[in-house]
């Protein structure tokens, strides 16, 4: 369950998910995704990092809607698209872009993707609280998870090796640090991918001299076992904490939009649950989870 860039901007990654829907049409055998069935029953499945919101989403439609059934799974994004591009999904969850295999898988399908920005959210970065050190620039997040710093004596710290925690690749989580911090380069050889983000957290709480990154919306239950530290863009800037606060206003540098997406317009059933979470009372979901409303 979940709860819980360089600033990028929410509505142009919308906008070039739907760009995959322009251009001359394509007649295809291959199914959309299903629209929800008679009773009203709808799958979502993706993003581990969304897993906690669209729950509570799903709760909460459920309770308004009598006889309406949402399932909701995760996996991670790569997980969800997969799903929707074989049509075993009716939504997507994803926090991230589609890559460029799953773009011309879309297209080979004659698919048009239907992105909408439903919230947004900040890349976490965690240790133990016993490490001393007390803020990390994106450049030096870099070369951590790139294996270029190994020992915490790098960074100003003890002369202890850096244990590299990161999810595995096919969360979107994981797609967007490589693509944000690590600029596409390799992640070390020595990361350990684990696959869900409270793998993380206890990881990280069992281990003095581990790192790893979670969701903005997970920062609540890691606190508990975990030290947050604020990230600066570079060594010039300022450091700062992850919050509501700072990444409604750009401030903090590793921030994104999440999305849900549907094979074509959402009609039915599927529009009324996404509509939902675009509500007054769903975006009132979005900030008590632990994420940032769109609007």
């Amino acid at each position: 369950m979940n709860r819980y860039s360089t600033h990028i901007p929410v509505y142009a990654l919308a906008l070039t998910l739907a760009a995959l829907g322009c251009g001359p049409k394509q007649r295809s055998s291959a199914p959309a995704s299903p629209a929800a069935d008679s009773s009203g029953a709808i799958t979502i499945k993706g993003s581990d990092t969304m897993l906690h919101l669209v729950t509570a989403w799903a709760d909460a439609y459920m309770k308004s809607n009598a006889g309406a059934t949402v399932s909701v799974t995760g996996g991670g994004s790569g997980t969800g698209i997969a799903s929707l591009l074989n049509g075993t999904t009716s939504i997507c969850a994803s926090s991230r872009d589609l890559n460029e295999e799953e773009q011309r898988l879309a297209a080979d399908k004659g698919l048009q993707l239907h992105p909408v920005v439903v919230a947004r959210d900040a890349i976490t970065i965690v240790v133990h609280p016993a490490n001393p050190i007390g803020e990390l620039t994106i450049e030096q997040l870099k070369k951590i998870y790139t294996g270029a710093y190994t020992t915490w004596d790098q960074l100003g710290g003890p002369a202890e090796p850096i244990v590299v925690l990161s999810r595995e690749s096919s969360s979107g989580t994981y797609m967007f640090f490589l693509e944000h911090v690590l600029e596409k380069e390799d992640f070390s050889a020595n990361a350990m991918l684990l696959p869900a983000t409270s793998a993380i957290i206890q990881s990280v709480a069992d281990s003095p001299w581990a790192i790893g990154y979670v969701g903005l919306g997970y920062a609540e239950e890691a606190a508990q076992k975990v030290k947050i530290l604020p990230v600066k863009k570079d060594a010039q800037s300022a450091a700062i904490m992850p919050t509501v606060g700072t990444v409604t206003s750009g401030e903090y540098s590793i921030a994104r939009p999440l999305l849900l997406v549907t094979a074509g317009e959402p009609a039915g059933a599927i529009k009324a649950f996404i509509d939902s979470c675009l509500s007054a009372d769903g975006q009132k979901l979005v900030a008590e989870t632990g994420y940032v409303t769109v609007n």
